[in-house]
């Protein structure tokens, strides 16, 4: 037999979120606070990898843990973990090995097989009526109330509940039968709806969020928290569909106040009969028909405090125990069938592991993914423990697609991409005759460096022999093609691929196109304009939005990736050498600074005078990440190429750079309170920043973002104590709850500025 070979950066399977919660409740209290330091110490253990598929890790000199996952890969029975130490299975080494490798996702349910039919009776017996104190039974077997149960069932539900739950990929609909179609599952934009459905016209302060204006059946009851009722009021549904809230001034008592920050934020409308939210004392009434079931109410409550508690503690410290909490809860809610609060609590899982890593994966992880993923739960949780009907609010376990007929699509860019964990590849952009975007993923261990091999390798899918490069600038024609709900298209077996011939490149992409969005399954869109160069600032290059009848504003285009083995700060350094030349871009709009754009491919503008000239085999596209552009695409007389260190003469003057929004204040402390967690957000409130914080946002418009911006702090900074100097009562919930509010108008507003920039 062949010893297995050791690898330093070999991955670990993945793990079922309630192995992995199973380990750590199993725990005593004083290995949980060893649990942390644990799990770093395994980022530089090697890994043996085995040839039957088994890996092996050595946790000190007297413990090895073995992990044998299954034909899927993944770990998903506690048996399929060992360690050799006495105290297994309730050991730390084991628990800490669950905890260093990757959360799997969810796999949708298997469905039951179909039940013969019995063989007809040749005389079937005459029909007996029961007597009346007999209930009718199912069958000959026990009663449900008092058949034993198989065994004890890890996690099992919270309790019955009054209506069946529906089956995964069901969701109920307004007169309470499940619908056959599955609801997709929101993403980062979609878990505020309302949030993002303003039109191009609404102003940034008037643009509705899913806190400010509040769904059907909401009403408001003590503390600023939302229950459900039978319907809104003929006043809420005529703000509601016009997109435009009446919104009344802030008042001295709600600045001042917290909890009338909250309230004027998540406002609602009272409605008598409303559903009190499930909490300590509180009994839940029996489920309505159309309404989340008794067992879901409880499910999303328990979602709340534990993604309450991860906001408290900040990224810093959420470390292996309140994330076994949170796995814990999103498995509850996945047996209540709230599919959507699930998959939202495992992205929060994540993207801890992702801030946290120790072999520095934080640095290429950005704060505003943590930030839309611990919102996303926390909304969907505080409406779902609040009883609201609304069918989204459940989700559905997400599916492939299949489309009906071959799918002829038109390569767009390449992308590289430098992931956490020292993971890199490529993806390739594509679109279909419809303006359906799609994608075409490359990504495995290697960092930046497999990043740019990756773009001229082979393309991962069965039966096409080519290259991302030249799939790039060309075609495809895709047949029993399988997508996934992001829009990746998967080589799962039978899918057989076509190089076909490709668009031009204005063609496919248009000079205007909308901001970055979730597509409806699909991969979400890139932002394209056109722009004329106006000066370099840095790494970064000042540019003007090219308009048909008024001048465009000012934006900044900043680099995608700044490692230097890829092109992308090279490229840019070049373009903003050149002002006056007429490019069109297409990237990414940041989501901190809504004035930045990420471009990821440029091409020329077609008519304008003075624009690049590519090579006839680049098909009028030049990949950032990948194609290193030369004096020869620039027009004759183009300044030479940038020197090696930016000089001040370089550095545009203040009035030609664009101006940030005031917004990035409100963003600023919404990130650090995740990060940070409460004590890091209370420090504004400690200070005499908070004050000149406020007056900026007033000054420019904002006035319910300073009056969020000013509670959020006060909340943050307030701890109750008894007498004794004693922490009396806790109010985390309330400090979610004002975060939640802070962090959803926040969302809609951003996205009312980005549409009102780059749609035009």
């Amino acid at each position: 037999m062949t010893p297995p070979h050791r690898d330093t950066r070999a991955p670990l399977p993945p793990v079922a979120p309630e192995v992995f919660a199973a380990a750590v409740e199993s725990l005593t209290t004083r290995l949980r606070r060893r649990l942390d330091p644990a799990v770093e110490s395994l980022a530089t253990t090697p890994v043996d990898v085995a040839e039957d598929g088994t890996y092996g890790i050595r946790c000190g000199t007297d413990a090895r843990v073995t992990l044998a996952p299954g034909p899927s890969g993944t770990i998903t029975s506690p048996d399929q973990a060992r360690c050799t130490c006495l105290l297994s299975p309730r050991c730390l080494h084991r628990a800490a090995v669950l905890g260093a490798s990757p959360i799997a996702d969810a796999s949708p349910p298997r469905e039951p097989a179909p039940k013969p039919d019995p063989p007809a009776a040749p005389n079937p017996p005459p029909e007996r009526t029961p007597p009346a104190t007999a209930a009718p039974s199912a069958g000959p077997g026990p009663s449900a109330a008092a058949a034993p149960s198989a065994g004890p069932a890890p996690f099992a539900a919270p309790g019955p509940s009054a209506v069946p739950v529906p089956p995964a990929g069901d969701a109920w609909s307004s007169e309470g039968v499940s619908s056959a179609e599955p609801v997709p599952s929101a993403g980062l934009a979609s878990s505020s709806h309302a949030a993002l459905s303003a039109g191009p016209g609404t102003s940034p302060e008037r643009a509705p969020s899913a806190a400010a204006v509040p769904p059907a059946g909401h009403a408001r009851s003590a503390g600023g928290v939302s229950s459900a009722g039978p319907g809104p009021s003929a006043e809420s549904v005529s703000s509601y569909d016009a997109g435009l809230p009446a919104e009344p001034g802030p008042s001295a008592a709600g600045a001042a106040s917290p909890a009338g920050a909250v309230a004027s934020a998540v406002r609602s409308v009272p409605i008598a009969g409303s559903v009190p939210p499930a909490g300590p004392g509180r009994s839940v009434p029996p489920a309505v028909p159309g309404r989340p079931s008794a067992a879901q109410v409880r499910a999303a409550d328990g979602l709340w405090t534990a993604a309450s508690a991860v906001l408290a503690a900040g990224a810093v410290a959420a470390g292996a125990v309140p994330q076994a909490d949170l796995v814990r809860a999103a498995h509850t809610a996945r047996l209540a069938g709230l599919h959507r609060a699930e998959g939202a609590a495992l992205e929060v899982v994540r993207h801890l592991r992702e801030t946290r890593d120790p072999q520095g994966a934080h640095r290429a992880h950005r704060a505003d993914e943590l930030v839309a993923a611990l919102r996303e739960l926390l909304l969907v949780s505080h409406r779902l423990k609040a009883a609201d009907p609304d069918p989204g609010l459940i989700g559905g376990v997400p599916r492939n697609h299949h489309p009906d007929g071959p799918l002829r699509l038109y390569g767009v860019c390449r992308e590289p991409v430098v992931g956490p964990g020292g993971s890199g590849g490529v993806v390739t952009h594509l679109i279909d005759d419809t303006g359906r975007w799609y994608s075409l993923r490359d990504v495995g261990p290697g960092g930046p460096a497999r990043a740019r091999r990756a773009g001229i390798a082979h393309v991962a899918l069965r039966s096409f022999l080519s290259d991302h490069e030249r799939l790039s600038r060309g075609g495809l024609i895709v047949t029993g093609a399988v997508v996934a709900p992001d829009g990746r298209l998967l080589p799962e077996r039978g899918v057989r691929a076509t190089f076909a011939a490709g668009h031009p490149w204005a063609g496919a992409v248009p000079a205007t196109a909308a901001p970055d969005r979730l597509g409806h399954g699909y991969a979400p869109p890139l932002t394209g304009c056109d722009v004329r160069i106006v000066a370099a600032d840095g790494d970064e290059v000042l540019v003007r939005v090219r308009t048909a009848d008024v001048p465009g504003p000012t934006v900044r285009l900043a680099p995608a990736h700044r490692h230097p083995a890829l092109a992308h700060t090279a490229n840019l350094r070049r373009l903003g050498a050149c002002p006056g030349l007429e490019v069109r871009v297409l990237g990414r709009v940041d989501p901190g600074r809504v004035t930045t754009l990420r471009p990821v491919a440029v091409g020329p503008v077609p008519g304008a005078a003075r624009t690049l000239w590519l090579p006839e085999a680049w098909r009028d596209r030049a990949d950032l990440g990948y194609d290193l552009l030369a004096d020869a695409h620039f027009p004759a007389g183009a300044p030479c190429p940038p020197p090696a260190r930016i000089t001040a003469d370089d550095v545009p003057p203040a009035d030609a750079r664009p101006v940030d929004s005031p917004l990035r204040r409100v963003r600023d402390l919404v990130e650090l309170a995740v990060t940070g967690g409460r004590r890091a957000a209370a420090e504004p409130a400690r200070d005499g920043d908070r004050a000149g914080h406020v007056a900026a946002l007033r000054r420019g418009g904002f006035a319910t973002g300073a009056d969020l911006f000013a509670a959020l702090g006060a909340v943050a900074a307030r701890r109750p104590r008894d007498a004794f100097g004693r922490p009396a009562g806790d109010d985390r919930d309330q400090y979610a709850a004002q975060w939640l509010a802070t962090a959803v108008y926040l969302t809609g507003t951003e996205a009312a500025l980005a549409r009102g920039l780059w749609n035009r």
